[in-house]
């Protein structure tokens, strides 16, 4: 039991790793899935009166988010290294964060839970990823808090 526990950190973090760095060809590339996906956020942010905000140039664009989403990937899999394990933790923290708010906008906007009619694997992979980060969460915790109690500080991480 402890050969998996010892292990399952840097499983999960190869899972969210990959399942990050394979949407960014859709992401990077304007894919059609991802224009119908942000499109449909587009309109519905402007119908709200925040036209723009998952636009190309948008805050929250698919350039943004998949940004995001490759720093998380960099971060979880850095931290497989042991000389990078904190990093793991705050890649899982990134991963939470966009996978939040993924979900999110499938659940409570226009967008749903199949806007490609790939039968909702899009959404069930969002919810593996957020499950996989939050138990990288919990797992990494205390490494978490050293990172965030050192570098609060104004010390460095070795």
């Amino acid at each position: 039991m402890q050969k998996i526990l010892k292990f399952l950190p840097h499983a999960l973090a190869v899972f969210c790793g990959v399942i990050f760095l394979d949407s960014l060809r859709y992401k990077f590339t304007n894919h059609p899935n991802t224009q119908e996906i942000f499109g449909r956020l587009s309109e519905w942010a402007a119908g709200l009166g925040v036209g723009g905000l998952f636009a190309h140039t948008g805050l929250f664009s698919q350039y943004v988010i998949g940004s995001a989403e490759m720093l998380a990937s960099l971060l979880l899999l850095l931290g497989i290294l042991p000389k990078f394990r904190p990093l793991q933790g705050l890649g899982a923290l990134i991963g939470l964060a966009v996978m939040s708010g993924a979900i999110s906008f499938h659940l409570f906007t226009p967008l749903g839970i199949d806007p490609n009619n790939d039968g909702g694997g899009l959404f069930m992979a969002a919810c593996a990823v957020w499950l996989s980060c939050a138990a990288l969460v919990v797992l990494r915790r205390k490494e978490i808090g050293r990172f965030i109690t050192l570098t609060g500080s104004g010390l460095t991480v070795n």
